[in-house]
């Protein structure tokens, strides 16, 4: 009983508030069992749960709301699934994991060749050979003789952390008299949201370029109004003094989506696009996807289609479209999938997309489905290639959602490239719970795209602004001249989507550090301003999903600045979370943000919270005061 107390004392003083209504809290730590040294990144799932965690660097973990006698699942690359049988009396647990040997002749993940280029696992449903869909899946059993495969250790990703972001060279202030447009297509990406609150849960500070402000606003619903006119979205713009400098402003443009009615909605046409290698076998990647696409089947209606494509040393055809209410062969099918070998990724796309075209609904949702950790390493495999054959394969009309799975060898910022380049979205699952908040609550609204190649410019007044300043969408900036370019892509808005951006400027007459030292110019614009009282202009391009020729919408906001106080719940919340960005980044524009500040502007916006999902951030930037506090 000591023991227990004392470990709710830890937890309570490391400042990671558990459930109160848990009955068991359990602490430990995960070593490899032949040099007993820490393995950081192991997945830890309590069997028959949504409970779950991942180990430090130090190889340690906490969980807690376990009931006794609670199964633990342990999965992380390159080790053997080691399972422990929980009980109260073991609070304190050790955990020594198995290390696989890197070149094996394979019994688990033997496959059978039954096409050209088309892998199945043995003892699963064998592909029968079909005129129209070669490798049609009739389940059949095989018995047939199987040919072996010796997997190189090129095939597993290395014991230690690969993941992989992109470098973010974060956006700088500038002079509206010397660069007086901004222009960037809108972001609706979640992603590096769900995967900060992984490395927090895992009491990881995150990786600075992990951090992308403007997925981290837009991961959260806001309360815009609804559209009534010709355009498929409103638009909200407000300005009030900037919470981490009140002698700066900070501008809030918002976009709301229209809501559709989904009971008389175009059909859809789906195939999913499953990464069954060998390094999506740990339990929080190809179980935890099968969990999330059953989740989606389970919203679909009769009139649409699902097919199943999975690639691992090669793609094959799992199951051919099938109507969703056919849901015990479609759940079969994801079932049976099993993971093991190298990860073709480009062929893998290139007949997703075959069969998407093949089966393609006019007017309807066509769409594919990418469920991986991003490994490629066969074939078309670099982040370059891939790009180039996403752009290409999304002239056929077909949308593309990325959803990312795993740690330790994930590859985040490839994943993010291959979205900005297919008209698509992406997002990381790191629990049920974003499973659930993806596949149910949001992905209705994202399956249907009512706006694309949405672009926003903005051009401010040089009398009132001294310098501004984009707060994210370092990724999704755009030339000027792209704005008017309806050749240029740019990101999709779906039914009921919301968009936030912020901008922080330096009003005119405020001396600030961040006022760049230019020289006047020579020839500027003498011209009388007779827009003395307008703050900026914002302009809108947008395409309808089946056109090609963009609309413009134009909106201007005045200079009339009010206390933040007074300003919406959607403005300080909004700005809480653009806050807490910048802290975990540690940019060099925070100024006098604080971890304090951040809890206080979200908790007096938090609002009606239906979900949780804002009460769990403000828990999240409680965890990491402490995690960063203990750094020094």
């Amino acid at each position: 009983m000591k023991k227990l107390i004392g470990i709710a004392l830890i937890v309570l003083l490391s400042g990671f508030k558990a459930n109160h209504n848990a009955s068991i809290s359990v602490t430990g730590i995960v070593l490899d069992g032949k040099n007993n040294q820490p393995l950081a990144n192991v997945a830890i799932a309590v069997k028959g749960t949504n409970i779950g965690t991942t180990t430090g660097k130090d190889g340690k973990f906490f969980l807690t709301s376990l009931q006794n006698e609670a199964v633990l699942i342990f999965n992380v690359v390159n080790y053997k699934e080691k399972i422990v049988a929980f009980n109260s009396k073991s609070s304190d647990i050790v955990v020594k994991m198995t290390s696989l040997k890197y070149e094996m002749q394979i019994d688990s993940m033997e496959f059978e060749i039954v096409q050209e280029n088309v892998l199945v696992k043995p003892g699963i449903a064998r592909a029968k050979t079909d005129k129209k869909y070669p490798g049609k899946s009739e389940m059949m059993m095989s018995s047939q003789a199987t040919r072996h495969i010796t997997v190189s250790d090129s095939y597993f990703s290395p014991p230690h952390n690969t993941e992989e972001y992109d470098f973010i060279q974060e956006n700088i202030f500038h002079n509206p008299k010397n660069v007086p447009l901004s222009t960037f297509s809108i972001d609706v990406d979640a992603a590096s949201y769900s995967n900060m609150r992984r490395s927090i849960n895992s009491r990881q500070m995150p990786l600075k370029d992990m951090i992308r402000i403007e997925e981290m606003i837009n991961y959260f619903n806001y309360n815009y109004p609804n559209p009534d006119g010709e355009h498929p979205f409103s638009i909200t713009t407000e300005v009030a003094q900037a919470p981490w400098n009140p002698k700066h402003q900070l501008i809030h443009i918002g976009l709301q989506g229209k809501k559709l009615d989904y009971e008389n909605t175009d059909p859809s046409n789906l195939v999913f696009l499953i990464d069954v290698s060998g390094s999506m076998s740990a339990q929080n990647k190809l179980p935890l996807l099968k969990s999330a696409l059953k989740m989606l089947v389970n919203q679909l209606g009769h009139k649409d289609k699902i097919a199943i494509v999975a690639y691992a040393g090669a793609a094959g055809l799992v199951l051919a479209p099938t109507p969703a209410s056919n849901r015990e062969v479609i759940i079969s099918a994801l079932d049976n999938l099993k993971s093991g070998g190298p990860t073709a990724g480009g062929e893998g796309i290139k007949l997703a997309y075959k069969i998407a075209e093949e089966n393609i609904v006019e007017n309807g949702n066509n769409r594919v489905i990418l469920a991986t950790d991003g490994d490629f390493n066969v074939g078309v495999s670099s982040t370059s290639e891939m790009v180039r054959l996403i752009e290409e394969k999304r002239q056929s009309g077909i949308y593309l959602t990325i959803t990312g799975f795993g740690m330790g060898n994930y590859k985040d910022g490839r994943m993010e490239q291959i979205s900005n380049a297919g008209n698509g979205n992406y997002y990381y699952i790191d629990n049920l719970n974003e499973a659930r908040k993806v596949f149910i609550t949001e992905m209705k609204a994202t399956l249907f795209t009512i706006a694309k190649d949405v672009k926003i410019q903005v051009e401010f007044n040089p009398d009132k602004v001294q310098a501004y300043r984009l707060i994210g969408y370092e990724n999704r900036k755009l030339n000027a001249e792209d704005f008017n370019n309806d050749k240029k892509d740019a990101g999709e808005l779906g039914a009921g989507h919301s968009v936030t951006a912020l901008y922080e400027i330096i009003p005119q007459g405020i001396k600030s550090a961040f006022s760049r030292n230019i020289d006047p110019l020579k020839y500027k614009n003498e011209t009388p301003n007779s827009h003395s009282n307008e703050l900026l202009t914002v302009k809108f391009r947008y395409k309808k999903p089946n056109e090609s020729a963009s609309k413009l919408i134009t909106h201007t906001l005045d200079s009339q600045t009010i206390d933040i106080n007074k300003t919406s719940d959607n403005f300080r919340y909004a700005a809480s979370v653009a806050e807490f960005g910048m802290l975990l980044r540690d940019s060099e524009f925070k100024q006098n943000a604080s971890y304090q500040n951040v809890i206080t502007l979200a908790l007096g916006a938090k609002g009606e919270d239906k979900e949780g999902y804002r009460q769990e951030f403000i828990n999240l930037v409680r965890n990491v005061e402490i995690l960063d506090k203990e750094k020094i």
